[in-house]
Parts: structure tokens; sequence; C-alpha cells
């Protein structure tokens, strides 16, 4: 079998998506703190600025869902509200401005809300992992079959270069 396309063993599965979680939940707490602390004023000097509650809700958002994926506890679902908060972001802020995906120095892009949705939207897909306070409470669960490893290897593999044998 070739390495490239080996299956990772599950510790090794579960080190990635324990990293994914640290990262990008300390992203989100960092984002989300500020906010926080002028909860329901913090997007005031945006032309057609949200109401104040729904200001208050975002920074709610940002902080306890990078708390959570973090830990890892109902992850699936604040990286779920995470997806959406960015496309809100990108939807009120970044298209409007029509922001590019990479800017000069300086000057504001979508790269990073682009970067926060797709990470969120795989933490709401994969899961948290092993190693998480999800798996703690609720067990770990099987892999479904679309995801599981066959337990031998087929009679022959056919590339697109050639048919080989195991």
């Amino acid at each position: 079998m070739n390495w490239l396309s080996a299956p990772v063993p599950g510790w090794a599965s579960a080190t990635g998506i324990l990293v994914v979680r640290v990262v990008i939940g300390l992203a989100f707490i960092l984002h989300g703190l500020p906010k926080l602390q002028n909860a329901t004023g913090w997007m005031n000097g945006m032309e057609n600025a949200p109401p104040g509650f729904l200001q208050a809700i975002s920074a709610i958002i940002e902080f306890a869902g990078g708390t959570l994926v973090l830990l890892g506890l109902f992850a699936r679902i604040a990286a779920v509200l995470l997806a959406l908060q960015m496309i809100a972001a990108l939807a009120l802020v970044h298209i409007p401005h029509g922001d590019p995906f990479v800017a000069m120095p300086g000057h504001s892009s979508a790269e990073l809300a682009c970067a926060y949705l797709a990470v969120s939207l795989l933490t709401a897909i994969v899961g948290p992992g092993a190693w998480s306070l999800d798996a703690m409470i609720f067990g770990v669960h099987e892999e479904s079959e679309l995801h599981a490893v066959p337990s031998r290897p087929p009679a022959a593999v056919v590339t697109p270069w050639a048919v080989t044998s195991p």
C-alpha cells in the first residue's frame, strides 16, 4: 500500500484533530473576548450595524463556541454556530465591502473568515476526536461504514496507471 494514501493510526488522527481544535478554539476565544467587553456595541461603528442584542449573541458565540471547541464539549454544535457566525461575517462585512480573499498588508480581507469557516465546517463534520470531553462523556463511536477501513485489502488495485496486486 502506498504510504501517501495509507490510513493513519487512530492516535495520529486523534492528535491532529486535537491540535486543530485547540488552535481554532483559542483563535475564536481571543477574537470573542474583546467583543464581550463591549458586547452590545462592538459593531456600532459599522454602517447598518445590527441591534445590540445580536452583537452580544455574536460575541458570545465566538467566545463560548471557541471554548467548547477547544474542550471538545458539544463541539459539533459549537462548530456549526461558529460556521454560521463566519457566514454572517462574510455576508455583513467582507462581501459588501468588496474585500478580496487576500489583501495587501494593513487592508481588510476575507481570508481569515474563510479559513475559520472551513475549519469550523471540518470540525462539525469530523467531530472533536477521541481526545475530547465529548468522547469522555458520551463515548467514542465506531467509524461508520463509509469511513471504515476494510479488514483485508482487495485482490487487485486499479489505478489510472496500472493494475497491481497487493
